[in-house]
């Protein structure tokens, strides 16, 4: 791994160690582990030691103390990735964040139509990138990586601390606010740059209108969506 992350996630000893208490020591070591990965992200149990400070019961609460390997995480971190298409997203997306520095969980979730792989941690603003910039180009790495070899071809989705909900409701707001223009003035209304995606996202959301209609112009990066009335003002 790169030497930056290791000297920035590797460095303080107490980062590798933690106590946790629960009701039954699952939980603690549950707890424990959460906590951990949140300094070591994709930490396994195998790269755990657990040590029992109280065996809990009756009444009394469990208690563990947890210490990374830290050799043991980073040589899991940079194993062949997994063939089972989540825990492939799952790596890449974990890989990623580690080397990055952050102190983030990665979760992900599978539906029929849909792999989503959810960062959440505090300070993701490197991850997300300017105007979410690095976020989608890690999505399309992720989603090659992912879906690689053929078979289902699902939609796949990294998000961070619901970044993807906050920017599809601006660029919501943004479409009914161009709507709004170009109905009020009779005229086309050009949108700020965006990237395919994003675009995207914006004709699905008019999709369904039938007093304006969309297109692109432009070129790459300076591509815009274009929001034009189907009839003339009245």
């Amino acid at each position: 791994m790169a030497s930056g992350s290791d000297s920035e996630m590797g460095s303080r000893p107490d980062d590798t160690v933690v106590e946790a208490e629960a009701g039954s020591l699952g939980e603690a070591k549950w707890s424990a582990m959460k906590e951990l990965e949140l300094r070591f992200p994709g930490v396994t149990a195998e790269c755990v030691q657990f040590e029992v400070l109280a065996e809990g019961g009756e009444g009394a609460a469990s208690s563990v103390r947890a210490e990374v390997d830290e050799a043991a995480w980073h040589e899991a971190a940079s194993a062949p990735l997994p063939e089972v298409p989540a825990e492939r997203l799952r790596a890449v997306v974990t890989r990623v964040v580690q080397e990055l520095g952050l102190r983030a969980t990665v979760d992900v979730e599978e539906t029929d139509e849909e792999l989503r792989a959810t960062v959440n941690g505090e300070d993701l603003g490197l991850l997300i990138g300017k105007h979410g910039a690095t976020i989608d180009a890690l999505q399309h790495v992720a989603m090659r990586a992912a879906l690689r070899g053929g078979g289902d071809r699902k939609q796949v989705v990294v998000d961070a601390a619901g970044y993807r909900e906050r920017r599809e409701a601006a660029l919501h707001r943004s479409a009914d606010q161009a709507v709004a223009d170009a109905l009020r003035y009779g005229r086309p209304v050009e949108l700020e740059p965006m990237r395919p995606l994003e675009r995207k996202v914006v004709h699905m959301h008019l999709r369904d209108r039938t007093d304006v209609e969309t297109h692109s112009e432009g070129d790459e990066p300076d591509r815009r969506l274009v929001v034009t009335p189907t009839r003339p003002a009245s």
